[in-house]
């Protein structure tokens, strides 16, 4: 069992160590900035990496406070399904209500790899190349309809 700074100190480890493994994929080493993340263009959508002790996830998340809104993005990303799962044999798994820590209710749309754990170092080198596989898919896939998404998205559309 970690105490939370000992827990602090391997989140740190671990994501320190996944820049570094970044580093030298081919696909990531010319781009400025590795991932697109919270820079999607569109307000209340990011793409995410989360691990945990029980699982990794690649993610699109759908955050806005809204209620409403969340869903009309949700919707909206659902007409785009084909794309957004082009490359992934099983799909993703689409879930328009997830709760987090904190409480704030998200959709999210996601590549999930199962039975690995965080506090297993071991592990770190199988849930980077799950990390980077994937999010290079989801990224490719999402960069093809973000342009369509944002005139859909708009205010007043």
């Amino acid at each position: 069992m970690y105490s939370k700074d000992e827990l602090k100190l391997l989140r740190k480890e671990f994501w320190i160590l996944f820049a570094k493994r970044c580093e030298i994929v081919p696909q990531l080493r010319r781009r400025k900035k590795k991932w697109i993340l919270y820079d999607t263009g569109i307000n209340g959508i990011d793409l995410k990496f989360d691990v945990n002790r029980e699982q990794a996830l690649v993610m699109i998340e759908i955050n806005s406070r809204k209620e409403e809104r969340r869903l009309e993005i949700f919707e909206t990303l659902e007409k785009y399904k084909r794309i957004l799962e082009n490359g992934f044999p099983d799909g993703l798994i689409w879930d328009f209500c997830v709760v987090r820590e904190s409480g704030q209710e998200v959709c999210r749309i996601y590549a999930a790899m199962d039975h690995v754990d965080f506090h297993r170092q071991n592990q770190w080198p199988d849930i980077y190349n799950f990390f980077i596989e994937n999010m290079l898919k989801l990224e490719t896939n999402f960069l093809e309809i973000q342009e369509a998404l944002k005139e859909e998205l708009a205010p007043g559309y």
